[in-house]
């Protein structure tokens, strides 16, 4: 039985924050119009970031969720975590985006339990018949084989060594990957191979391969990025429900670092009126506990993020939720996003150059590198699969 509670039901505080999410959206509204009836109940939903499960938007058919009159509200589960596996039939992604410094990136989940709201990647569920809401979060997917086929695909004669970036849309390092393990899989293939990666994660869960990570970057294979996006416990709780907290990340970067791993805080993504203060005081705790380098991203609201994000807003920030769009709409030409190259990730106009300004200057303060130092791909040693015959140079 689907029902949920109809907007003439709602609380006189869910009314209000309602008819703020609307309002927000009153400048530039998403491709589907959704009322108070698709945010989903409070504990249906504990622990997860998003407060909805709007239909994905290539479905024909829009599902939508009313209370029948008897209380079937009740009768509802809450969202729990699936992981299905999907075996993939290639494991290395191409692009050829010029503002992005890979070519080539893995991907071992779709979907990521770590639920952070303004996360860039929920649009992608929507290409599964998924949302991008609660879906996103609660059904994930894996994919097994990825080592094996990624060892497959290095040694095809034709393949040339750059960079692997890893975590460049869902985290490797979510929670799955304590018992699924495929991240660690992978990074034993880079090792046999002395091939190069670059990690972005926010979870801590990456010192568990410190072991492989510390013998690569010896060799000058390795870094990895953390993700840092505020100091601020409780801001982190709400905004990345299931992310590890910000003093753990802060140690990860620690441990790293010490283990001699090259390691680049990422303040990312920087949202306006909310963590934007931030920005010298994250520098200073990740700079002092090893990061080399730091890079930044302004908040982006691409397809479904529009209206995820301003229902997250409305409930969590009432008090500062519209200067929070004004603010970011400034950076984007009166727009919520701008998706063209060199203009999405910093933002443009006043406010953009203000942030960039004060991160520039807060890194020269600190000392921090302005450039990583580039990984080696001249120790790549192709794998020699099973029943093939070895190379001869």
């Amino acid at each position: 039985m689907l029902c949920s509670l109809r907007t003439a039901s709602l609380g006189r505080a869910s009314r209000e924050r309602t008819d703020l999410a609307s309002k927000l959206s009153s400048t530039e509204r998403p491709e589907q119009e959704f009322g108070a009836s698709d945010t989903v109940d409070a504990e249906r939903r504990r622990g997860r970031g998003a407060y909805s499960n709007h239909t994905g938007r290539f479905e024909a058919e829009r599902r939508e969720a009313f209370d029948d009159g008897w209380e079937g509200l009740s009768d509802l589960d809450v969202f729990k975590t699936e992981v299905h596996d999907e075996p993939a039939r290639t494991i290395i992604t191409r692009n050829d985006s010029p503002d992005i410094s890979f070519d080539r990136s893995i991907n071992p989940y779709r979907g990521c339990e770590h639920g952070c709201i303004y996360c860039y990647a929920r649009p992608t569920h929507c290409f599964l018949g998924h949302s991008a809401g609660l879906d996103f979060e609660t059904k994930l997917y894996a994919k097994p084989n990825a080592a094996a086929l990624l060892e497959k695909q290095l040694a095809h004669p034709s393949y040339k060594p750059e960079v692997i970036a890893i975590g460049t849309n869902t985290d490797p390092y979510q929670p799955i990957e304590r018992e699924r393990r495929i991240m660690r899989s992978i990074l034993e293939v880079l090792e046999r191979t002395a091939h190069p990666v670059g990690i972005v994660t926010k979870s801590a869960l990456v010192l568990r391969d410190i072991d492989i990570l510390s013998r690569m970057a010896a060799r000058g294979l390795a870094h990895v990025a953390l993700s840092v996006t505020t100091l601020d416990r409780r801001i982190a709780r709400v905004m990345e429900p299931r992310a590890a907290t910000p003093a753990k990340r802060i140690e990860a970067i620690r441990l790293l670092s010490e283990a001699g791993i090259p390691t680049t805080a990422m303040v990312a993504p920087i949202i306006p009126a909310i963590t934007d203060s931030e920005i010298e005081t994250i520098l200073e705790a990740v700079r002092e506990a090893g990061a080399v380098s730091a890079g930044y991203v302004l908040l982006r609201l691409p397809l479904e993020i529009k209206t995820l994000f301003r229902e997250w807003l409305a409930s969590e920030f009432p008090d500062r939720a519209e200067r929070v769009i004004h603010l970011l709409q400034s950076m984007h030409g009166g727009r919520d996003y701008v998706s063209d190259w060199g203009v999405r990730q910093r933002g443009s106009g006043p406010y953009a150059e203000q942030i960039g300004l004060r991160f520039r200057l807060a890194k020269k303060r600190l000392g921090f590198r302005e450039d990583r130092e580039p990984l080696r791909t001249d120790l790549f040693v192709a794998p020699v699969l099973s029943g093939q015959q070895m190379r001869l140079f």
